[in-house]
């Protein structure tokens, strides 16, 4: 059994930001398996993790014997020569990063402009070199927050963070989620030719509405049906019948949070301590309980909620029961 052995502190450490530096996708490679191999790693099990043959394991393992560190690189006249120079490359990425889902339509615009036939594998080694990667998409909003309105509104935020953090006021974040038995997606941990399947189907809407501050202190209402400016009010009206200083619940302008009928309770809320602060449109990242649905549908809410209705609202109350326990966000 072969092994990479010898390294010193200081070699270590070298390959180490090596493999995490360089703009180079093979060097990087290289320094990586070099390490593994040091520590333990088979010739099989690196053959798994680079999905290389043993063959150009032992070629790393050969050039680092004999070259040391010059071995992570490709020596002059050594290997294919590069199909497309640094240019075309550049202009290749371009392509992909405008369709980025299909990369034959970057092969015809290869064989157009150039008239080089090469395989998607080819522009993927490309696109790796560029530390392009295939990930899922982020979802967007659909438009931008109004530029001074957004200023004045983040400005706001900040100062009723620090009253709340004197103690002058309770500053909560309100929010509407739905859970349902179509399950939100998450990443898991699989073993290899393993898919994790997770129960989908049809069903009604579980609709929680939320009031959270930054001591993750929780009032939910759990409720079926839709969402509507008379459930909102019913929730706040709840709410405010025992507060003991003035709170300012933060929201966003979703038509039930700004309708005529949310404008009427106004004074009558005021009246009991309680005061809104709208967000500026498209703001979502300054509502903090958003955080705390991510955490639900995407970590806390357990693979088998999603069997039948029942699990999924014994596993929604749960989680909202045990909310600042067993389950905890960090929101320093």
């Amino acid at each position: 059994m072969r092994f990479i052995k010898d390294l010193t502190i200081d070699t270590i450490k070298l390959l180490n930001r090596i493999y995490k530096q360089s703009s180079h996708y093979q060097v990087k490679q290289r320094a990586h398996c070099i390490l593994l191999s040091y520590e333990g790693k088979t010739i099989s099990e690196l053959m798994e993790i680079f999905q290389v043959t043993r063959g150009t394991i032992y070629n790393w393992m050969n050039d680092w014997e004999e070259y040391r560190l010059l071995g992570l690189y490709n020596r002059p006249g050594r290997g294919r020569k590069p199909i497309f120079n640094e240019i075309q490359e550049l202009q290749i990425k371009e392509w992909v990063k405008q369709s980025p889902k299909n990369l034959k339509k970057v092969l015809v615009q290869i064989e157009e402009l150039w008239g080089v036939r090469v395989s998607k594998d080819t522009v993927k080694r490309i696109l790796k070199n560029f530390e392009m990667t295939w990930r899922r998409f982020k979802r967007g909003l659909a438009g931008e927050p109004d530029p001074l309105e957004y200023k004045e509104k983040h400005e706001g935020p900040t100062v009723l963070k620090q009253q709340d953090k004197s103690g002058e006021i309770d500053l909560r974040y309100l929010d509407e989620t739905g859970f349902c038995l179509t399950p939100y997606i998450p990443y898991g941990w699989q073993e290899k030719g393993e898919n994790i399947k997770i129960d989908s189907s049809r069903s009604r809407r579980l609709n929680v509405l939320g009031l959270m501050n930054s001591d993750r202190e929780l009032d939910a209402y759990i409720f079926e049906g839709k969402i509507t400016s008379d459930v909102v009010i019913s929730c706040l009206d709840k709410f405010a019948e025992n507060l003991q200083i003035k709170t300012i619940v933060v929201m966003d302008k979703a038509s039930f949070h700004t309708s005529k009928k949310i404008q009427q309770k106004i004074s009558d809320w005021q009246e009991k301590k309680l005061e809104i602060f709208w967000l500026p449109s498209y703001s979502p990242q300054l509502n903090l309980i958003e955080i705390l649905w991510r955490f639900m549908k995407y970590e806390w809410i357990e693979i088998d909620a999603y069997s039948s209705w029942s699990n999924l609202v014994s596993y929604v109350e749960k989680v909202i029961r045990d909310f600042g326990e067993k389950y905890v966000i960090n929101f320093a």
